[in-house]
């Protein structure tokens, strides 16, 4: 069983793909909702009409940071308001995401206008009540069906100690309660990253401005959701000023990810990505259902409403063996489905060009998101040109996966928060692409 600090280290991604339906979150009072007995306030309920514009703020209203001291210049580390913004998603339809910003109380010592960064979220989890937002105000939930810790945090408040403004995204999906979130899926989370830096500069109060620097952070899922939102910045937000993107632990392949997360301490995660593929593509449900057992079913339509900490609890080192019909495993079976097969090939990240340097770190060791496809990630942009700082986190095999993926987490991010304060304070990235041979 993982003991506290493994979950608190479950910063994971996934893929994979087969399917389930999420569980409705009951009614509350207010408008709002509960969700395995966490109430989500009415404020995470989206209005029937959207705004136009991508990165429209849809509301906001303050938000309080349970961890919080009294300080000279306000509040420490910031003052927080809760988002729900416009994005779109992979089907070219509106969608609404929400997430926190933080106006930090630490002055920005830089050039220019305050800078921002981006922070997306490691894997939370599918139910409503994981949502990154919502770990700021709860960091820590035990008991009432749910655990879930906002791990997060850490980033957020070592980036406001320098005076640098954060968004948190809660992704497509997670959170609000009218769809289920689309776990792994790059453009989604791409196009909510991109929004994200938009409603922050939308916000009133926000010393962000069109001219500030952004910068996007991520580890594992948020590895891969700032590693895609590089990738289709040029493209889907031009005026966005990003001047780098750290990309941790990135799921760039997630046939290669599929394959390692099977059996492994998160092997739950499979059926976030299951719900989410069939979220994003209808039409892979009867694939799906024809291979899924009774059991696979049931898993599926649990998980999409667990938090990453119940994951880790209730499916660890569970086999998709056990799911389905003919006793394949989920990548048998995508390896035999054509259209699974080119479902999971559209979300390979690294076929475009980031216009922006890129930071990618690996752990060596990492069992859980390969070493490997993340470097090989590296490696596609370097051959386009990009300006691409590759760090392979050297750590000795710590024997279970969940710590050999989050162990490089912990131990790069100070140099990771450096490297993006050094991009915002507009010093010239380097690359060492020239010293990264093409194999191992």
């Amino acid at each position: 069983m993982p003991t506290p600090a493994r979950i608190l280290a479950a910063a994971v991604t996934t893929a994979a793909c087969l399917g389930a339906t999420a569980l409705p979150a009951a009614a509350g009072q207010n408008g709002a909702v509960v969700s395995r007995g966490v109430t989500i306030p009415a404020f995470y309920t989206p209005p029937d009409t959207l705004p136009a514009a991508d990165g429209a703020l849809v509301r906001s209203e303050p938000l309080h940071l349970a961890l919080s001291l009294p300080g000279l210049d306000g509040p420490l580390p910031g003052t927080a308001t809760r988002l729900m913004y416009k994005s779109t998603d992979s089907n070219g339809a509106p969608v609404a995401v929400t997430g926190a910003y933080v106006e930090p109380s630490a002055a920005w010592r830089g050039g220019g206008p305050r800078p921002l960064v981006v922070l997306a979220p490691g894997t939370m989890g599918q139910g409503d009540q994981c949502a990154a937002s919502l770990g700021l105000e709860h960091p820590l939930v035990i008991g009432a069906g749910t655990l879930s810790v906002g791990y997060e945090d850490l980033a957020a408040y070592r980036l406001l100690a320098r005076g640098i403004a954060v968004v948190v995204t809660d992704y497509a999906g997670l959170g609000t309660t009218d769809r289920l979130h689309t776990y792994v899926n790059r453009v989604d989370e791409a196009h909510a990253v991109l929004d994200a830096a938009r409603a922050a500069r939308a916000l009133s109060g926000s010393s962000v401005t069109a001219a500030s620097r952004v910068a996007l952070y991520g580890y594992s899922q948020g590895g891969g959701a700032t590693a895609a939102a590089a990738e289709l910045q040029p493209s889907y937000a031009p005026d966005v000023r990003l001047a780098g993107t750290y990309a941790g632990a990135p799921p760039a392949d997630l046939v290669e990810v599929t394959k390692a997360i099977d059996g492994s301490d998160l092997a739950g995660a499979l059926g976030w990505s299951v719900n989410g593929f069939l979220q994003s593509d209808p039409e892979l449900r009867p694939i799906a259902e024809s291979h899924l057992n009774a059991t696979g079913k049931a898993a599926l339509r649990d998980l999409s409403t667990l938090c990453v900490g119940d994951a880790l609890l209730a499916y660890n080192s569970a086999r998709s063996t056990a799911w389905t019909t003919d006793g394949r495993s989920l990548s048998e079976i995508i390896a035999a489905e054509p259209r699974l097969k080119a479902f999971l090939a559209d979300q390979r990240i690294g076929a475009l060009k980031p216009a922006s340097p890129v930071r990618v770190a690996t752990g060596t060791a990492d069992d859980l998101v390969p070493h490997r496809q993340a470097r090989d990630l590296a490696v596609a942009w370097c051959a386009k040109g990009v300006d691409v700082t590759y760090k392979p986190v050297v750590l000795p095999d710590l024997g279970r996966s969940i710590i050999n993926h989050v162990t490089p987490l912990l131990t790069d991010q100070g140099a990771a928060l450096s490297w993006l304060t050094d991009r915002l304070e507009g010093e010239r990235a380097g690359s060492n692409c020239a010293s990264l041979p093409l194999r191992p």
